[in-house]
């Protein structure tokens, strides 16, 4: 078999541009994730049986349903509902994010309930209020406690990016199929995709467990 990697070549600002979605992609689903992880994390924790049946309802189900499902259901069914049409890029934002948002609650609930309740009793007892003792003394223990799952669900985001090549988002994936169709050299060009991957997602999983070695003295409690 003879290698070709001139396509990559002549036409890398074409992969660059996928690349740049892909990034932009993967950081705002990261962001909407993180945001719903923590609230529903720290609510279905500490708000009370109905927000956590509630809440617990909503990550049973996002966990129960495929991601591509989420997908194509928020960018072709969810405008219907809103009376507004989404763009692929923002559709794909919204669904991995709702999507990493559940399993992000499930891991900031079970890194809050790691922390002995001695700690939220003492903080309360000082006349610190509830929302003050989980700011400062119980959410950054357990922020230490989650960096390993957490860096692990940062990497699948990355990797989930490429699924919205199915609406159409032209990130990295997209671009390479197109790249790929046009040039008739899909070793290459898929081969190079997954070197890009690789090179994103290899690096953050590592410097997230080398932070963890160095902090992880600090989540002991």
């Amino acid at each position: 078999m003879d290698i070709d990697i001139s396509p990559l070549i002549e036409n890398w600002q074409f992969i660059l541009t996928g690349l740049g979605f892909t990034l932009a992609l993967s950081a705002l689903s990261i962001a909407l994730g993180a945001a719903i992880g923590l609230v529903g994390g720290v609510l279905r924790t500490y708000g009370g049986k109905l927000l956590d049946s509630a809440i617990g309802l909503y990550v049973d189900v996002v966990r129960s349903i495929p991601v591509l499902a989420i997908l194509v259901w928020t960018y072709f069914a969810f405008p219907l509902v809103i009376g507004e049409s989404l763009t692929p890029f923002s559709g794909g934002v919204l669904a991995l994010g709702v999507h990493l948002g559940a399993y992000i609650t499930e891991t900031i609930r079970a890194g809050l309930t790691s922390i002995r309740p001695g700690q939220m009793r003492a903080a309360l007892a000082l006349g610190m209020s509830r929302f003050e003792a989980i700011r400062t003394i119980i959410l950054p223990q357990a922020l230490i406690r989650m960096l390993p799952p957490l860096g692990s669900l940062i990497v699948i985001a990355v990797k989930d990016s490429a699924i919205a090549s199915v609406i159409a988002v032209p990130e990295l994936l997209r671009q390479s199929q197109v790249l790929a169709g046009k040039t008739f050299r899909p070793f290459e060009i898929y081969t190079a995709a997954m070197l890009i991957y690789f090179l994103i997602c290899y690096p953050t999983a590592r410097t997230i467990d080398r932070v963890y070695r160095r902090l992880g003295v600090l989540g002991a409690s």
